[in-house]
This record gives C-alpha cells, structure tokens and sequence, in this order.
C-alpha cells in the first residue's frame, strides 16, 4: 500500500499589535481573502494591550534620557510574545522569523518576501508612538524592516503589505502559478510596459510587435522594455543586476573611444 502523502503545513502570520481590529482589513480582499478563507494561510492577532498589567492597561512609557514621545514597554511586549508562542519548543521559537517594522531596518525586497513565503510561520511586531524598548528587540531577536524611507504611525500597514506580497507567492494562491514570475523584482529588473484591448486608445497604439504573434520577438521587447526601464528609473537595481547576469553596460566597453 501507498504511504499517504503528508499535507505541508499553511502558511501562518502572528501579528502583535495595539490595533487587532486592523486585520485582516485589505487581506479580507481579492486573492488574500480568497485564500484566507480556503485555509491556504492563516492569520492570528494578538492584542498586546491585553498583556499589561496595570488597571490602565499601560503599554508605554517616557523615554529615558528624555526627549518627545513614548516608547512601548519591554516587559509588556516580551508577555504579548510569549503568548503567542505558547506552547513552542525553542527549535521553533528560534527558526520562526521575528520581524519589527521599523525605518531603521533593512529594506523589505522580494528576496525577503520569498524568504518570509518559505518558512511556515512568521511573527510581526508592530510598533506605536516612538517605537519598541530596544532591549525587548534584542532580547527576543527581533529582526527590524522597513518598507521604505517614510515614517508611519505604526506598523499595522507595513504587516499588511507584506503579508499580501508573501501570500500571493504560495501555492494554490493565484489562478496561474507562474503569473508572478514575470513581475517587478523577481529577475532583478522591473516590468516591462503592459498593454490591453482597445488597440488604438485616444490615437495612441498598441506597439506591433505585441500584436505579431511572434512569441520569440515578444520575449526579447519586454525583455529590452525591462532592461531599459530599470536603467533609467532603479540605476541601484541595474547595477546589481549586471553584476549578477555579467554583462556589460552601455558604454562601458573597454574599447570603447
């Protein structure tokens, strides 16, 4: 008899926030609901204010040192934390992804996303006021993110768009599971131009070559779109991706007067 093949376990985010009534918000939506609902991911919020333990349900305080704002209190985090692992071995504790949003962070690219989209489980910390104690970020191995050079109120919406772009990377998600292979990032350029009916919009055309069902020409326009796109709007991402495919840019040849 055939061993039954073993299920691989969903794709689960553990969100701590101050704001669980945020989520899942846009996830709820399209793809990301879709999916959701089918339990090709899961998704769980934990309220950090349910872990203070003062009458007030306190969760931040001064800083030391002083200056403007408040900061969110170790203690209080580091409870919310451990509730949501309750239960884990320190193997998994220590393997599950730990991610702080903050501007101080590596930047989010779709080589994180599709590291975040490997693992089973991710856990998200969203900060308020000015941000996290640093000695709960260092003792609980929090990893610090940022979506870009902005400051947000909290980290609600950078855990929501990153929990959209990992969840449209996993299997079962979109209709064409090779549809993303093609986007921004994913080879290191951006996307080509993209077009659609009608043919001939407000006296500006379709390019020919996308209507000439020659397949092979296409490839090598959008392949020429991408180059030239990513040149002149993301030179940081031209860059690397020459020194990843070696070729040589533009003007750069050394025989060149």
């Amino acid at each position: 008899m055939t061993a039954p093949t073993a299920t691989p376990p969903i794709w689960s985010a553990t969100v701590l926030t101050l704001f669980p009534e945020m989520f899942p918000g846009p996830l709820g939506q399209s793809l990301a609901g879709r999916a959701l609902k089918d339990g090709l991911w899961s998704l769980d919020c934990v309220n950090i204010r349910d872990h203070a333990t003062d009458k007030h349900r306190t969760v931040d305080d001064t800083p030391f040192g002083g200056g403007p704002g408040m900061v969110m209190r170790p203690d209080v985090v580091m409870q919310a934390l451990d509730a949501a692992t309750s239960g884990w071995n320190a193997d998994k504790i220590a393997s599950v992804p730990k991610i702080y949003f903050s501007p101080r962070g590596r930047r989010l690219d779709q080589a994180k996303i599709r590291d975040l989209a490997a693992h089973d489980h991710v856990i998200m910390v969203c900060g308020r006021y000015e941000g996290l104690d640093q000695r709960v970020i260092d003792h609980a191995g929090l990893e610090e993110i940022s979506i870009g050079d902005v400051v947000l109120s909290g980290g609600e919406l950078p855990a929501i768009m990153t929990m959209d772009a990992v969840v449209r990377l996993l299997p079962g998600v979109m209709g064409n599971a090779e549809a993303h292979q093609n986007d921004s990032f994913e080879n290191g350029l951006l996307e080509h131009a993209l077009y659609t009916q009608p043919r001939d919009w407000q006296g500006m055309q379709v390019p020919e070559i996308l209507t000439s069902g020659d397949h092979g020409k296409i490839a090598q326009w959008r392949q020429t779109e991408s180059e030239a796109i990513t040149q002149a709007r993301r030179p940081d991402l031209w860059v690397e991706y020459i020194k990843a495919s070696s070729k040589t840019p533009a003007g750069d040849d050394e025989n060149d007067a």
